[in-house]
């Protein structure tokens, strides 16, 4: 636009000059020359369930606090850490004391300083919130005491060493001790997200979008580009269709069947690799045993008795052909999957595991063995008793671009080991509230994105977890349980990786989840509009913050 308009004022004064008439004044004082505001829009599919840091469960919530918000460290997209809001650090010779040298100059998106004072009030905050169950079962449950120093150091405190400080601290956000030190922490909603990341919110309107503004004077990474607005799309078609027609910039997602025709569209580019988090799909059982039932939590308990018995949930795996599931709903881009702990993670991920072969003949007499029969010959077996029919309830989020094919999938190949599924989509919300704590479902088709360190999904599986909400399948094992409280505090890294191994084998052999996959990240971004997307690193992540502080207009 400004070449375009300084080409006419040129040959205008050209023209004049010709005509023996007076040139025109270049001076341009009085008339301006403005520019659009560079104004990214990103597509996905999903929309955050709460803005509040501890309370935030979904990927889209975390992608939106990694923009608003900073913590002590950054996570890098080849996986290492970067300090961030301190300048320096300094570890004790024993491992439990370290003290953060924060650094001067930092500001909120509302103008006060940010300094130690805030660091120590929010981990604090974490660390005494039971209801911030990610914060106590993940990050903070050896944290003894923060402490700020009038030389804007923090000093945090270890009960015990650990061996992964970076990754405990690098999702605590640190948030305006001079806001949250006076709302109510578990019913703020926090809408107005004034913190002191790269982007400001600006306009929020829920299940629609999202609109960020660029703090141009952040510290570390100011963005060049003026806004970035994320836009909620419920239909995935919508979705593609928005990035051909140049309605979005970017789009976070897709069905794996519409890849094809992205890297033939024109000003289009597809990315497909490794995702920062690697994403783990999983077929979620609510075995939650009676006694386990977290009733003064909110707990239901209306599972189906028959899912907890491991013969059952032995018969489904070996009832589920996921190289199949790979094929149709991912057309090739994923591996099959183990545990939660995924081949994304490298060495913390235990390739030694043998699967469960899919056979069906097998699958059938576990289930004959176990004493479950078709006895009234409809085409469906009935528990052991007689009491009631393997009809198991599976839902999934309404939001999942797969689970509807997975779920049409999984009905057909356990329909042939006399399994049938009552089969419906939930809203995101309302199924999480259904799932954990309250464990009122059979069966749940979800997933988790993965911590760079493995405890945090490790936790997933304790006891503890599940009167948190952490636990989605109420598996309950005492050796496994203190196989987790170990690996925490070992600081032999060979040592550590063993037991990491033994607990990934231990939750396999008893079929806690079925893991269908480990899918590549699939994104897709215009070239037309903004280029400096980070496409050429280990991991896939166009919304994550080190692209958005980087790319620029095309000019």
């Amino acid at each position: 636009m400004k070449r375009k308009m300084l080409y006419l004022l040129v040959l205008a004064v050209l023209i004049l000059s010709a005509c023996g008439g007076k040139p025109a004044s270049t001076d341009t004082s009085e008339a301006p020359v403005t520019t659009e505001p560079a104004v990214v829009k990103i597509g996905w599919a999903g929309n955050p369930d709460s803005l509040n840091p501890g309370l935030a469960i979904l990927t889209e919530s975390y992608t939106i606090l990694e923009l608003v918000y900073d913590s002590m460290y950054e996570l890098n997209l080849d996986g290492s850490f970067t300090l961030t809001l301190a300048e320096s650090v300094d570890r004790s010779d024993d491992g439990l004391v370290y003290t953060y040298k924060i650094k001067d100059g930092i500001k909120w998106h509302d103008g006060k300083p940010l300094t130690a004072e805030d660091v120590s009030f929010s981990y604090n905050l974490y660390k005494d919130t039971p209801e911030y169950p990610y914060m106590n079962g993940y990050y903070t449950p050896y944290f003894e005491s923060i402490k700020a120093t009038e030389n804007n150091e923090v000093v945090l405190t270890l009960t015990e060493a650990i061996p992964n400080i970076e990754s405990q601290l690098v999702f605590l956000y640190v948030l305006p001790k001079h806001i949250w030190e006076s709302v109510d922490k578990l019913e703020y909603e926090n809408v107005e997200m004034i913190g002191s990341g790269p982007f400001k919110m600006t306009e929020y309107v829920q299940s629609e979008f999202i609109r960020l503004t660029a703090n141009k004077e952040h510290f570390a990474t100011p963005p060049k580009v003026d806004e970035v607005i994320f836009q909620t799309f419920e239909n995935q078609d919508a979705l593609v269709q928005a990035i051909k027609t140049g309605q979005l910039d970017m789009i976070t997602e897709m069905s794996n069947t519409a890849v094809e025709s992205l890297k033939t569209a024109e000003n289009v580019e597809v990315v497909v690799g490794s995702p920062l988090a690697p994403d783990i799909s999983d077929i979620v059982f609510n075995q939650l045993e009676d006694e386990n039932c977290p009733k003064d939590d909110g707990g239901i308990c209306t599972g189906h008795p028959a899912l907890r018995d491991r013969d059952m949930r032995l018969a489904l795996a070996h009832a589920t052909d996921k190289q199949k599931l790979i094929d149709v709903i991912l057309l090739g881009l994923g591996t099959p999957g183990l545990t939660l702990i995924p081949d994304g993670l490298g060495v913390w991920y235990n390739n030694s595991i043998k699967d469960y072969e899919f056979d069906v003949e097998k699958a059938n007499q576990i289930l004959n063995d176990a004493g479950y029969f078709d006895t009234d010959g409809d085409g469906v077996r009935e528990m052991p008793d007689g009491s009631r029919p393997l009809t198991f309830r599976l839902n999934w989020p309404s939001d999942s671009i797969t689970a509807p094919r997975l779920a049409e999938l999984l009905s057909e190949m356990w329909g042939e080991i006399g399994v049938t599924l009552e089969m419906q989509a939930v809203d995101p919300d309302a199924l999480t509230s259904q799932c954990c704590p309250a464990f009122d479902f059979d069966i749940l088709l979800w997933g988790w994105g993965s911590d760079p360190d493995p405890s945090a999904l490790l936790y997933v599986y304790t006891t503890e977890a599940i009167p948190t909400g952490s636990s989605e399948t109420g598996y309950s094992n005492p050796a496994y349980d203190e196989l987790y409280a170990q690996q925490q505090i070992t600081l032999d890294f060979e040592a550590r990786k063993a037991i990491v191994w033994e607990m990934q084998k231990m939750v396999h052999d008893d079929v806690v989840y079925i893991i269908p996959w480990y899918a590549q990240s699939t994104q897709a971004f215009r070239t037309d509009r903004f280029t400096g997307w980070l496409t050429g690193q280990s991991k896939v992540e166009l919304s994550d913050v080190s692209s958005l502080v980087v790319i620029e207009p095309v000019k």
